[in-house]
């Protein structure tokens, strides 16, 4: 057996299925040794894509995702994905396959410090060594995986990798151990809860690696209190609750920082500041904040309690608490969804993002997962977008790259090939990513993905416009018409509501791949975005 035959063994037993990326000379051999394995060698457009699908398949399996590249200008555009799992917390292994050994320290063609490159990139930087490949791999699925989860580095060199070997394939873990900390919880939030009248809890990115949610949503229900999520925590709680009060840091995010203003008391349960500081929203609010680690915030920010631990056996206690009375009414919270569905909506002649989203909701099964990327229709999605159910919202808060949501969206199908999957992108992000749709036709992956066309970088518009700046640099042209096909995949146009309606019904129907064009007005960014 040679050494990257190992190293495939090793990956299998660590539950991957798919390894993403370029083929390159260095990396033939892997993808040789991957030809006779379980696992699947799935070519991309970019190195970038293949770090994001690999996210993906991490986020929503907690196993960790791989993706491969050559040295050099395939290690640097790996890194752009890469950095996604790092800053929104996913399992990944992260191959560079590299020169020969011999040449590891000298400068040539296309080689560069791979250790260096990845080093602020990643939770660590391993050199893939003959004699130890079994426990160097073993140690990176582990630390990948062990909380907060993220990204590991292998540095695999051409002789090493076609190396024989006599290493063992041992068993591989992906458990850790967090120290129990709910006792203390128990008492602080029972104090809290005791002297408050607005209690409010605030879930986060770590919020979705809890395996307690019902827990965590019985104790709301119990102490009848309201809750606002991040953009990663959409639908771990149910955003049709009557307590849910929506999404911070997003669309018409001052309507919801005015919710927030009102509280005493923040009860911050699996929130990871990577998403947003708390110094942005907390104010003079004291926060209790539970979570696999301490937050990191300013002298400004009042800790009542700031541990790290086990999160699920947290949450579970909480359930031992006898209800407090608050004075939250039912009516005032009703009062305060309703004004937000009315600006998340305003007049619109033309086919308006608000109109797009709307359709999709009505025509998609709940359990449907939408991919999207980042641009202004991020913070329409953040606000707008209702989900009751975990992990249907894909998207990169703590990255926060361009050219997310096609890879996330065709990622997610593989790992879901029986739920439907729909991706949105703006035209922004479509000319980073459309090269991708190369892969979904050659999958033959049943992926509609929805490009609003306004012909704008719409967020920087309408950051420029708020900076009283004029318009630079944001302008991308009229959109053209929209193709017959964009790689082999069919394409529709729609610029009105009906249409749209056909165009989404046709790409859902299709049996394949399906990219819909939907031609919008830009201007109502300007009313919905950060007001």
């Amino acid at each position: 057996m040679k050494n990257v035959e190992l190293l495939v063994r090793m990956l299998e037993k660590a539950g991957v299925r798919w390894v993403f990326g370029i083929p390159s000379g260095p990396v033939l051999p892997l993808i040789e040794a991957l030809r006779t394995s379980s696992i699947q060698f799935v070519l991309t457009a970019s190195e970038t894509s293949a770090a994001f699908m690999a996210s993906t398949v991490g986020h929503l399996t907690g196993k960790p995702g791989v993706c491969v590249s050559t040295l050099g200008p395939g290690a640097t555009n790996l890194a752009t994905g890469v950095g996604c799992a790092w800053l929104d917390r996913s399992p990944v292994l992260a191959i560079t396959c590299n020169v020969a050994s011999p040449w590891l320290d000298r400068r040539v063609q296309m080689r560069i410090d791979h250790h260096d490159l990845f080093r602020a990139l990643t939770k660590a930087t391993l050199f893939l060594k003959s004699g130890q490949i079994a426990p160097t791999v073993a140690h990176a699925v582990a630390t990948a995986c062990s909380e907060p989860p993220g990204p590991v580095h292998l540095d695999l060199p051409e002789d090493v990798a076609s190396a024989e070997t006599l290493e063992a394939a041992p068993k591989v873990s992906t458990r850790s151990e967090l120290p129990d900390i709910s006792a203390e919880v128990n008492q602080a939030f029972s104090a809290a809860l005791k002297r408050s009248r607005r209690p409010l809890l605030v879930t986060g990115l770590t919020f979705t690696r809890c395996k307690a949610g019902r827990e965590l949503l019985k104790f709301v229900e119990t102490q009848r209190i309201p809750f606002v999520s991040t953009l990663h925590a959409k639908g771990f709680l149910p955003e049709n609750h009557p307590l849910w009060a929506g999404v911070m840091g997003r669309a018409r995010r001052s309507d919801v920082n005015a919710l927030i203003q009102k509280a005493d008391v923040i009860l911050a349960i699996g929130f990871d500041p990577v998403e947003i500081n708390y110094e942005e929203w907390a104010g003079t609010l004291p926060v209790l904040h539970v979570s696999t680690e301490s937050a990191d915030a300013g002298p400004e920010i009042e800790f009542r309690l700031n541990r790290a631990g086990d999160l699920d056996q947290a949450i579970k206690r909480l359930n031992e608490l006898t209800p407090f009375a608050n004075e939250w009414s039912a009516l005032e919270l009703e009062k305060h969804r309703r004004s937000l569905e009315r600006f998340l909506h305003p007049d619109c002649p033309e086919l308006g993002p608000h109109h797009v989203l709307d359709l999709l909701r009505k025509k998609l099964p709940a359990d449907a997962i939408l991919a999207y990327d980042v641009g202004a229709h991020t913070h329409q999605i953040g606000t707008q977008w209702r989900t009751d159910v975990p992990r249907t919202c894909l998207c990169t808060n703590g990255w926060s790259s361009m050219g997310y949501g096609m890879p996330a969206a065709y990622a997610a199908k593989l790992v879901h090939p029986d739920r439907v999957v729909v991706g949105i992108v703006g035209d922004g992000c479509f000319q980073m990513t459309a090269g991708e749709a190369a892969l979904a036709r050659r999958l033959n992956l049943a992926v509609p993905i929805v490009v609003l066309k306004d012909g704008w970088l719409g967020l920087m518009k309408v950051k420029q416009e708020r900076k009283g700046y004029p318009l630079s640099g944001v302008y991308l042209g009229k959109p053209m018409e929209s193709p017959a096909h964009y790689f082999g995949v069919p394409c529709r146009g729609a610029r009105d509501e009906a249409a749209l309606a056909e165009a989404i019904e046709w790409g859902l129907n299709l049996g394949g791949p399906a990219i819909i064009e939907a031609f919008i007005d830009v201007e109502p960014y300007s009313l919905t975005v950060f007001d």
